[in-house]
């Protein structure tokens, strides 16, 4: 029950920021969702006994989100400044791999919300379809897995998951997302939608077992307490960081 509460609170705000709000409303959501995955990466990150990535990875963040030119060499910059600051730490066996998560963190969340912005830019419509690919997806998985799940996807990694809820994930949002985006988006073909709608739904289950593991690997259930029945911010759209680069990419190769 506390699951549907918190999305029945939370997706009416979405949609409305999404296709609706001004850009400032828009970016100032955004980047707000950005530093809380950020915090929520940060304290993952520290169980694994490296010492907390730190501060520096908000602010390098944030200019990631924001920077208007070539992001690849702000990521390129921000990489070697964080190997030469690895070398002013006390415990220098840990610098590297600290350096390693901090990078790592920037680029995950900061990067994959950062193609948030060119999706609404070019239709708003674009970044609903990026999210209602992983909304309809994880609710089919969810209920068609906990009622017929049978074999197991990822054992090691996620014991609840099983390929019965991944076909229906992959199906539901086929179906859903894929009709939305032919609706609303116009000049799309329907195997266009079919293909991209595929590809984006594993691409998001993709990244809920990448998100999965390095839970796992630093020995935590959750990233989070802070949404009801889902956990942290980090596990509501480890999804979706996931697909936005995806459908982005296909935008920018496609023209």
């Amino acid at each position: 029950m506390k699951r549907i509460l918190t999305a029945a609170v939370l997706v009416p705000i979405v949609v409305y920021v999404v296709l609706w709000a001004n850009f400032w409303a828009f970016l100032a959501v955004l980047v707000t969702v950005a530093l809380l995955c950020y915090r929520e990466f940060n304290g993952v990150a520290e169980a694994y006994g490296f010492g907390a990535p730190g501060p520096l990875g908000y602010g390098a963040g944030l200019l990631l989100l924001v920077w208007w030119q070539e992001a690849w060499l702000l990521v390129l910059g921000i990489a070697l400044i964080l190997l030469a600051l690895a070398m002013r730490g006390d415990d220098l066996a840990k610098s590297l791999p600290r350096a390693a998560l901090l990078l790592a963190g920037i680029v995950y969340v900061f990067g994959c919300w950062k193609c948030a912005i060119p999706l609404r830019e070019l239709n708003p419509h674009w970044l609903m379809y990026a999210l209602l690919v992983n909304w309809v997806g994880d609710m089919g998985a969810y209920y068609v897995g906990r009622l017929w799940g049978r074999h197991k996807m990822a054992p090691r990694i996620s014991p609840h998951k099983s390929w019965e809820g991944a076909a229906a994930s992959v199906a539901a949002s086929v179906l859903i997302a894929g009709a939305y985006l032919l609706r609303f988006v116009p000049g799309v073909a329907v195997a266009q939608a079919v293909a991209l709608t595929v590809a984006a739904n594993a691409a998001g289950q993709l990244g809920d077992l990448t998100e999965s593991a390095m839970k796992r690997g630093a020995g935590l259930k959750d990233s989070g307490v802070i949404l009801p029945g889902h956990g942290g911010f980090l596990d509501r759209v480890d999804s979706t960081l996931f697909s936005l680069p995806l459908i982005y990419a296909y935008l920018k190769l496609a023209g």
